[in-house]
């Protein structure tokens, strides 16, 4: 019998009985920051696996009516961010952080776990971010706008492969993905995530060597299983840090430039 919440009168030997409360079914809830193309493929696999998915963009719940339709999310505000039980996904572009509304995780459960999956890519989008400029890893300083811990994760996989190249758990194939961050205990309900919608993680360290799984770092998106993830993690040089990321903004522009439409997710 389904339904939250409803009351039902017990009956035995034609006799009516006290009424009983049916257990309320509660759903895990995320809530997903962003309606782009990452933001969307987290999304779909979240309702995949029975999460409750509530998405919030600058534009507002009218916006995201398609979304709803292909989803099944829930279109909602910024605030309604504070809300998630579970899990919130930060998936927007990086210039885009420092303007969320002010403490908007100010009311949000301490248990509450939030991930950021941006990357920063200077001048072609995200202007200039001194901060980051001079060295700090750009989840760190996601960390510091929005007075919040963060875990890094979903930053070195294109969204079509989210939607579609998840694998049941042993398979050859699957996935790696990277997460860090400085709780030991959100890492691990993030590696535990990353394995319900289909693919492996691997605890990547403290935030400050998320460096290693930024833009043109030898594991960003190359979309390999955990033992060829983990050896690409320690090849990372931090020397090479601003190179490797020049040279993933020079293939961005390339395939801007020529139409590709890597990363992005199919039409329908």
């Amino acid at each position: 019998m389904h339904g939250i919440g409803r009351w039902r009168r017990a009956c035995s030997g034609g006799k009516r009985q006290r009424r009983v409360r049916e257990p309320e079914i509660v759903m895990p809830r995320a809530v997903i920051i962003g309606s782009g193309n990452i933001g969307s493929a987290v999304a779909g696999r979240l309702k995949a696996i029975g999460y409750d998915v509530v998405m919030a963009n600058s534009r507002g719940p009218s916006s995201l009516t398609d979304h709803a339709r292909r989803l099944g999310i829930t279109p909602g505000t910024l605030e309604d961010a504070a809300g998630a039980a579970d899990f919130v996904l930060i998936a927007i572009p990086q210039h885009a952080v420092a303007k969320l509304p002010p403490r908007l995780f100010a009311r949000t459960s301490t248990e509450t776990v939030v991930l950021d999956a941006g990357n920063y890519y200077p001048r072609l989008r995200d202007g200039t971010i001194a901060e980051i400029d001079a060295g700090m890893p750009d989840s760190q300083w996601v960390e510091q706008q929005i007075g919040r811990p963060v875990i890094k994760m979903f930053n070195t996989i294109h969204a079509g492969r989210i939607a579609d190249a998840h694998r049941p758990p042993g398979a050859p194939d699957r996935i790696c993905l990277p997460v860090a961050g400085d709780d030991v205990a959100a890492k691990a309900r993030a590696v535990a995530l990353a394995d319900l919608i289909g693919f492996d993680g691997i605890d990547a360290g403290p935030l400050a060597q998320s460096w290693r799984q930024q833009p043109g770092m030898p594991v960003f998106c190359t979309h390999v299983p955990t033992a060829k993830a983990t050896a690409a993690l320690a090849q990372a040089r931090h020397d090479a840090v601003e190179a490797k990321r020049q040279e993933a903004l020079d293939r961005a522009r390339r395939w801007s430039r020529d139409g590709a439409d890597v990363g992005r997710l199919p039409a329908g």
